[in-house]
């Protein structure tokens, strides 16, 4: 496994660092891991995905024309 060394880290970011490492039970460089993870390790969505996703969006409005009333709903689904 790699090592990381970081130098020159201003205080009051080292202080929330390690504030966050305290109050989520981990080391400062377990923190810094965790923090870095999502971040850096996300899933990455090709061009033709995106591509997919929008016509499959498209696919389910009329004419394949979105209304304000679609965009009205689809802002308002899922809600109570």
């Amino acid at each position: 496994m790699a090592a990381l060394n970081i130098k020159s880290i201003p205080e009051d970011l080292y202080r929330e660092l390690k504030n966050a490492a305290k109050t989520h039970h981990r080391s400062i460089n377990s923190e810094v891991i965790a923090i870095l993870e999502p971040v850096l390790m996300h899933t990455k969505i090709t061009q033709d995905q995106h591509l997919k996703n929008a016509r499959n969006i498209r696919s389910r409005t009329e004419q394949g024309i979105i209304s304000i009333q679609d965009i009205r709903n689809a802002i308002h689904e899922g809600r109570p």
